[in-house]
């Protein structure tokens, strides 16, 4: 919490500044002199209620916007997976509701044989041709295709031709269908 305290200065200023405020503006708003508000923005004056409130009301913001936590590292570090000769990089966070995949399929002169689970996936072709076999059908996705579908129904994946297929995968295993589009769509 004392890091977020440390911050309040530098978030005040910036809201001030998004209100195109000088200081002495919103010093004369809050009912405070501007030095008082240049130590608080600063750093060189702790911030209290007393002081934090008038300034908050003027801004048309909360306390919480002024302490929010500090943003911690988003960068998703796990290694990356080989399975059946494919190449399976993790692209959310471990426990995450939605996996999130770059799958890198090695070429295949036969799919795999079809298999069911719950869930729904959908995916996106980043480079050369992945087959889809969804059923009865067979389709071969190039570069910019995306697919979605259930899980249950039997599917396998795979590259098409002499080159691998790398995707994009976001797999979610609660069976919650996941909207790529839109009722209207």
């Amino acid at each position: 919490m004392t890091e977020e305290l440390r911050q309040v200065g530098t978030r005040l200023r910036a809201y001030r500044h998004s209100k195109g405020w000088t200081l002495e503006e919103l010093a004369e708003r809050a009912a405070m002199s501007a030095s008082t508000l240049s130590r608080l923005e600063s750093g060189k004056r702790q911030a209290s209620l007393e002081l934090l409130l008038p300034l908050t009301r003027q801004l048309g913001i909360s306390l919480d916007d002024l302490v929010a936590p500090t943003t911690v590292d988003p960068r998703v570090r796990r290694p990356v997976i080989h399975r059946n000769g494919m190449v399976i990089a993790p692209l959310a966070p471990e426990g995450s509701s939605v996996g999130t995949y770059k799958i890198t399929y090695p070429p295949a002169s036969a799919a795999p044989e079809p298999r069911v689970h719950d869930g729904y996936e959908w995916f996106y072709v980043l480079s050369g041709k992945l087959r889809l076999v969804l059923g009865d059908q067979e389709l071969i996705l190039t570069r910019g295709e995306a697919a979605e579908f259930d899980t249950r129904v039997p599917h396998s994946l795979s590259a098409a031709g002499a080159r691998p297929a790398q995707v994009i995968s976001i797999f979610n295993d609660d069976g919650v269908r996941m909207h790529t589009h839109t009722a209207d769509s």
